[in-house]
């Protein structure tokens, strides 16, 4: 019987969902140390969003708090990865994203939300 490729804590054994999950996790670290309240926001990762005929492909979205439901910020997996062609480029997009969508959830411009924001 044949063992694993690689250990479970060995990058190679992360999937590439995996690895985008723990690309949004880091961007909404960055931003809990300065915005607590979004301790309180679900952050979701989704492959692709749904088809709205004749509207671009959005890489996410947010969802108000309403009902007792907390508010939600989507990052689409297969669209951000389309457009971008590294790892380092991923990451940069990934927290862009996140950071338009936390904006939007709390009324304010990205630059707010993250000085460093359109910088990199």
């Amino acid at each position: 019987m044949r063992g694993p490729v690689a250990p479970p804590q060995v990058p190679l054994s992360a999937s590439r969902a995996d690895t985008f999950r723990d690309l949004v996790l880091d961007s909404v670290e960055r931003l809990e140390r300065r915005w607590p309240q979004l301790a309180d926001v679900d952050f979701l990762v989704m492959e692709v969003p749904p088809p709205v005929p004749g509207e671009t492909v959005p890489l996410g979205g947010a969802v108000p708090a309403e009902k007792g439901e907390p508010a939600r910020v989507v990052v689409y997996r297969r669209p951000v990865e389309i457009r971008s062609k590294s790892r380092d480029e991923r990451a940069l997009l990934v927290h862009e994203v996140v950071v338009e969508q936390v904006a939007e959830l709390l009324g304010l411009s990205p630059e707010s939300v993250d000085p460093r924001y359109g910088q990199d």
